[in-house]
Formats: C-alpha cells, sequence, structure tokens
C-alpha cells in the first residue's frame, strides 16, 4: 500500500507540475506599460542603470518639457522602482501558489539488544494539492491586483510631476514680472523721495510709492521662496541630486489650447477606466474564490496522508517488513469552520461596500474635475482674450497722454500698479488650467485624489491702491 501511495502521490505532483506558473520574463512590466501608455523601466541589473541613467543625462541636456519631466520621474524615481519591486514579489507569490506541496520522506532507525527497526515514510499534503487550482487561481488575481498597483503608483507619480512642473514654471514665470515691477517700483520710489525734497509731492504721494517698492520686494521675495519649493519639488520626483540639480525650465508655462475638450461621458469613462476601481473589482473577485473556497474546506483543514514501509531485524528470526499508511486529519468538534467562513462572508461584504462607495466617489470626482477645467480655462482664457489687451491699451493711451502732459506721473504709476495686478492674475490662472488639465486626467485614469491647487498658487499678496494711488 505504501509502494502504491507513493507512486501515486508522485503521479499527482507531476500533475500539478503540468499546470504550475513560471517567472514571466518582463517580470509582468508590460501590463504596467500597457495600462499606463507610459515608457517605464524596471532597473534590475547594473547595464540597465547605466542604461537609464544615459537617458536622464540626455534628456536633462535640454529645456524640460511637461513630458520629458514625467519620463525622466518614471525612469529615475527610486520610489516607484521599489513599487515594481513589490510586483516581482507579488510574481514570486503566484509561482509559489502554482506549484504543489512537496511531499516530506522521513526515515527513522531504532536498534537494541540486536535488533533493529528502519522506517521510512513518505508524507503529502493532500488537501493541499486538492486545492492547488484554486489556489493557484486566487494568486493569478493577486498578481494582477499588484500589476494595477504598479500602474496606478506610475499614473500617481507621473501626475505629481506634471503639477509641480506647471507649478515652478509659473513661479519662475511669477519671479521675472516681479523683478521687472520691482525695478520700477525702485526707480519710481527714488524719484518720489527727490521730488518731495524739492516739495513737488506731498508726504502722502511720496509714502504711497515708497510702500508700493516694499510691498513689490516683499512679493517678490515670496514669489521667489515658492518658486525655488516647487523646483525642489519637481527634483525630488525625477529623482535627482548633485549634477542633475541645474536642469532648465521654460521662462513661462505654454498657450492656452484653442479650445477646452469636450467630454460627455467623463462618468462612464472614469468608471470604466480608473486603475483604483480596477483593482477594487479585483479585490473582490478574489474574495469570492477564497470564500468559496473556505465554505468547501470548512470541514477539514489538515489532511496528511503517509506511506509506510517498515523493515524490522530480529536476531532470534528472519528480518521480516512491514507496510502501511496514516492518515491525519482535524476532528471538527469544536470548530465547525463556522468563524472562517464567517470572516470570509464578512471580509467579502466589506470589500463590495467599500467598491460600490468608491464607485459613487469615482463618478463625484470626475463632475467636479471636469467642471474645474472648464472654469478654469474660461477664466484664464478671459485673461488673455479680455482683460490683458485691454490692460494694453489703457497701458498705452496712458503713456500718449503723459508724452501730450495730460497726466502726470502718478496717474501713469498707478495705472502700472494696476496693469502688474492684472498680469499677476493671468499667470496665477493660467497656472491652474494647467493643474485643473493635470486633474482631469488623474479623475479619468486614476493616480491619487486630485489636487485642490487652491493653497499652492503663485499668486501673492498684490493689488492696486483702492484710491487710484493720487
Amino acid at each position: 500500500m505504501a509502494h502504491h501511495f507513493a507512486r501515486g502521490l508522485l503521479v499527482l505532483t507531476a500533475l500539478g507540475l503540468s499546470g504550475c506558473m513560471a517567472f514571466s520574463p518582463d517580470g509582468g512590466m508590460a501590463t504596467v506599460s500597457d495600462l499606463t501608455s507610459q515608457d517605464v523601466a524596471f532597473v534590475r541589473t547594473a547595464e540597465g542603470a547605466e542604461a537609464v541613467n544615459a537617458t536622464v543625462r540626455r534628456l536633462l541636456a535640454r529645456t524640460l518639457t511637461t513630458e520629458t519631466a514625467v519620463q525622466i520621474a518614471l525612469l529615475n524615481n527610486k520610489g516607484l522602482q521599489a513599487t515594481y519591486n513589490e510586483l516581482a514579489l507579488a510574481e514570486t507569490e503566484l509561482v509559489e501558489q502554482s506549484l504543489p506541496p512537496n511531499p516530506v520522506f522521513s526515515i527513522s532507525r531504532i536498534a537494541g539488544n540486536g535488533a533493529s527497526e528502519i522506517e521510512r515514510q513518505v508524507v503529502g499534503d493532500i488537501l493541499a494539492l486538492a486545492t492547488l487550482p484554486f489556489r493557484s487561481d486566487i494568486a493569478r488575481d493577486r498578481f494582477r491586483q499588484a500589476q494595477l498597483r504598479a500602474a496606478l503608483a506610475t499614473l500617481r507619480l507621473a501626475a505629481d510631476v506634471r503639477r509641480a512642473y506647471v507649478r515652478a514654471v509659473a513661479g519662475n514665470d511669477m519671479v521675472a514680472l516681479l523683478t521687472d515691477a520691482k525695478a520700477t517700483a525702485e526707480s519710481t520710489a527714488q524719484l518720489a523721495v527727490k521730488l518731495g525734497e524739492t516739495g513737488s509731492i506731498n508726504k502722502l504721494d511720496q509714502a504711497r510709492e515708497q510702500v508700493f517698492y516694499a510691498e513689490t520686494t516683499a512679493d517678490l521675495a515670496t514669489a521667489r521662496q515658492a518658486a525655488t519649493s516647487a523646483r525642489e519639488r519637481l527634483a525630488r520626483l525625477m529623482g535627482l541630486w548633485d549634477g542633475g540639480l541645474d536642469f532648465r525650465l521654460p521662462d513661462q508655462l505654454p498657450p492656452l489650447p484653442r479650445r477646452p475638450q469636450a467630454l460627455p461621458s467623463i462618468e462612464a469613462d472614469a468608471v470604466a477606466h480608473r486603475i483604483d476601481l480596477q483593482i477594487a473589482r479585483l479585490e473582490l473577485t478574489a474574495l469570492a474564490k477564497s470564500l468559496n473556497l473556505t465554505e468547501a474546506t470548512r470541514f477539514v483543514t489538515l489532511l496528511d496522508l503517509a506511506g509506510i514501509s517498515r523493515r524490522t531485524q530480529d536476531p532470534e528470526g528472519p528480518p521480516f517488513r512491514e507496510r502501511g499508511f496514516d492518515v491525519q486529519f482535524q476532528i471538527p468538534i469544536f470548530d465547525g469552520g463556522e468563524v472562517r467562513v464567517r470572516q470570509a462572508a464578512e471580509t467579502y461584504n466589506l470589500a463590495f461596500n467599500r467598491l460600490t462607495e468608491r464607485a459613487v466617489n469615482v463618478r463625484s470626482e470626475a463632475r467636479d474635475a471636469y467642471r474645474v477645467y472648464r472654469s478654469s480655462y474660461d477664466i484664464a482664457s478671459h485673461y488673455q482674450r479680455e482683460i490683458l489687451p485691454l490692460r494694453k491699451i489703457i497701458t498705452e493711451e496712458m503713456q500718449l497722454r503723459f508724452s501730450s502732459m495730460q497726466v502726470d506721473i502718478f496717474a501713469l504709476l498707478t495705472e502700472a500698479r494696476q496693469r502688474l495686478a492684472s498680469l499677476r492674475g493671468a499667470i496665477d490662472a493660467k497656472q491652474k488650467f494647467f493643474l485643473a488639465q493635470s486633474d482631469l486626467q488623474t479623475a479619468v485614469n486614476g493616480g491619487g485624489t486630485p489636487g485642490s491647487g487652491g493653497d499652492t498658487s503663485t499668486t501673492v499678496a498684490a493689488a492696486a491702491p483702492a484710491d487710484g494711488g493720487h
């Protein structure tokens, strides 16, 4: 019997091996690339690291665009590489769960008073072997979840880089504008001091020009600090250090698109494409399979079958051999599996409710992201089409009237302050639009909760004098 059992156990093991998984050549990264539509790289060798470094150096040699900054981050960010390591670990779990349990062989020898006994056993976990297809199927779903989590981390990093890039470039634009404004305000303040010494202007007008210069100086310092912090965050996300920190950014954000995107089915698109929803759906599927397996094995959680071969040597007689088998299983006297079944059922219900809640939130996030996108486009476009052209006309007319001595220098300076406020508002509106555009992509594809942007504006305290300045 033991001989037949051992042979049968080997046959079952061989059949299990015929359906086991093997490690994929890319570690599941092809799926991540397809889901994110990005060029991703999992660096596992020194040659791969050198190739990535060469690509990063080549991209840093020219002025960065949004997409080149994203590409550098996806290649060079070590936190993302750690996420890909987790994906590789998930694949090892998949391969492990697809392998049948190893049989255990034991041999023992007992001797005394000239007699000896040798016993050999081959022990196999029959329950683990019988449930192998189910466990392998569940592990396959878990690996698919790990791929989706890696894709989600990739999208999250790309979205963070886009937002950081927008803030860094908008910060540079604001610094350049305020630098010019400070130079003008400084000249005006010096002129006001000289005119005050001659008695040409009173103390009130002189103080107005001096406080404008002081406020512009403070605003410039604030803008520089914000631009520096935004640049540092972009460098962190791109994984740059030492020599890579001198990367170049454009002076200003690109122009607005000619027309905004029309997304009439954005809610359906978000529900269909959001990776976090796909992860939740797979979790629910895996839990359902796990619940079925738990119910199927609720009464038996341990079933070991051992084939025994024993040879006894007795000095008073010829040696003889004994064969048999040993079965071990749990007796469900106190625990009939109700606890495990209840735990599995409640875990499934919890995941179902979380998935439903997430689906409701995704639809709301998509609607809100699109509304913010459209409104920010309208505001930024209004600045570009209406406010700035009108400010340009006013500036030109005021200069003509100043040349013909119809207005004095203070009226011209007051208009310059108001124009500065409009230019700053235009920069801030354009920044908010590009941030909203990034948040819209996030709302449809996933990658984290869209950023509010309300506390990251490049606008610092600035306004034209309420009384006209003169």
